[in-house]
C-alpha cells in the first residue's frame, strides 16, 4: 500500500482537557488518528489533547480516524484500514477520497467548505490583477537584469474597470471573487452553473448565461469553479479554448484536471487566449519539465489558494473539532452522505 511521504508537524500544549466522555483520558488513549501532513499549530495542539496521533504509515491500520489534505485514499488504501471510522477533509475537495467505498462500509466522511473561501477568492483577485497588469513579467525583466526604460511597451497591461469577468462554477469562492471584483473592480459578472437560475443569478448580481459557451465567449477573464468529478474532468478543452477571446485570460484556482493542460499549452502558446494563470495542476506539485511553466503569459502558484494563517486556523479548528466528536459519537456540520 503506497503511501505518501510523512510531513513534519510542530506541536504545542493543549489548552484545555479532552472532553470525550466521563472517561476522557482512556478516550483519549483508545482513539487514534492518522495525520501525515501539516495542520496549523492551534489544530494540532487540540487533537494531541484529545486523541493519538499516529504518523507512521506502517501504523495507518490502527487509525479510527484520519485527516486527509492530499492523500490518495482509494479503495485499495482503505480496504487496509479496518479500524477506520471517520475521514476529515482538510478544505473542501472530495476527489482523494473514494466516497461510494467508504458509504458502503459504513466509514463517515465529512468535509469544512468555506472555511478557506476568503483566501482562494483574494488569490483568484491577485492572479486576475497578475495577468492582467502583466506583473509576473515585470518582475520577471526586473530579475533578468535586462535594461528597461520607464514604462516599457512590452508591460503594457489592462484595466480590469469594465472588463467581464465570467464564472464557471457559482460556489462560495467564485461568488466572493465576484463581489470583490464587481465591488472593488467595477468588473462586469456574468456566470454559468448546472443549477444556477436566471432569478439567483439576478439575485447574486450576476448575469445569468444559459450555457458554459456563452461565458467563454463573452468574457475577458473566465474564472474556474467547479469541483473535479467525471462529468468536469477535461472540462476546458482545445474546443472550449478557441471559443474565448483572443484577448482574454483563464483562471483556475478549483482543480487541475478540469483543464487539458497540452491543449492550454497550445493555446497560450500559439496565441489562441492571451494568458492563465492556475494554482492547480495534473501533477502536484508542479515541477520546470511541465511545459506550461516556462511560457510568458503563463503565471503558476504551487496550491497556495488556502494557503493564509487565518484560513489554515479556521478550517483546521473545525476538522479536528468536528473529528474528535464524531469519533465521540457526534456529528459534523457538512458530512458527505451515509
Amino acid at each position: 500500500m503506497a503511501i505518501p511521504s510523512i510531513l513534519a508537524c510542530s506541536a504545542q500544549t493543549a489548552s484545555w482537557p479532552p472532553r470525550c466522555g466521563s472517561s476522557a483520558e482512556n478516550k483519549r488513549e483508545a482513539m487514534k488518528v492518522f495525520l501525515c501532513e501539516s495542520i496549523h499549530p492551534e489544530a494540532l495542539a487540540f487533537l494531541r489533547a484529545h486523541v493519538e496521533i499516529i504518523s507512521d504509515p506502517a501504523r495507518m491500520g490502527e487509525a479510527d480516524g484520519i485527516i486527509n489534505r492530499n492523500l490518495q485514499l482509494t479503495a485499495e488504501v482503505l480496504s487496509g484500514l479496518p479500524r477506520l471510522r471517520a475521514i476529515a477533509i482538510h478544505g473542501t475537495g472530495t476527489d482523494g477520497v473514494d466516497l461510494p467505498y467508504c458509504r458502503a462500509h459504513g466509514i463517515r466522511v465529512f468535509n469544512v467548505p468555506h472555511e478557506n473561501a476568503d483566501s482562494v477568492a483574494e488569490l483568484i483577485v491577485a492572479l486576475t490583477m497578475t495577468l492582467l497588469r502583466k506583473l509576473h513579467l515585470a518582475d520577471r525583466l526586473l530579475l533578468s537584469g535586462a535594461p528597461l526604460s520607464n514604462a516599457p511597451p512590452e508591460l503594457f497591461g489592462t484595466e480590469l474597470a469594465g472588463k467581464t469577468l465570467g464564472l464557471i462554477g457559482v460556489g462560495d469562492i467564485a461568488r466572493r471573487a465576484a463581489r470583490i471584483l464587481r465591488d472593488g473592480f467595477r468588473m462586469q459578472v456574468i456566470g454559468y452553473s448546472r443549477s444556477l437560475t436566471p432569478g439567483q443569478a439576478e439575485e447574486l448580481g450576476i448575469g445569468f448565461c444559459a450555457t458554459m459557451d456563452e461565458v467563454l465567449a463573452r468574457a475577458d477573464v473566465v474564472n474556474l469553479g467547479v469541483s473535479l468529478h467525471a462529468g468536469t474532468r477535461g472540462l476546458i478543452g482545445q474546443r472550449e479554448l478557441s471559443l474565448m477571446k483572443p484577448t482574454a485570460v483563464l483562471i483556475n484556482t478549483s482543480r487541475g484536471a478540469v483543464i487539458d493542460e497540452a491543449a492550454l499549452f497550445r493555446a497560450l502558446r500559439d496565441g489562441v487566449i492571451a494568458g492563465a494563470a492556475c494554482d492547480v495542476f495534473c501533477q502536484e506539485p508542479p515541477t520546470r519539465e511541465n511545459p506550461l511553466i516556462g511560457l510568458p503569459n503563463f503565471f503558476a502558484t504551487p496550491h497556495i489558494g488556502a494557503n493564509t494563517d487565518e484560513a489554515l486556523r479556521r478550517v483546521g479548528m473545525r476538522v479536528v473539532e468536528e473529528l474528535v466528536a464524531v469519533l465521540c459519537g457526534g456529528t459534523a456540520k457538512n458530512e458527505l452522505g451515509a
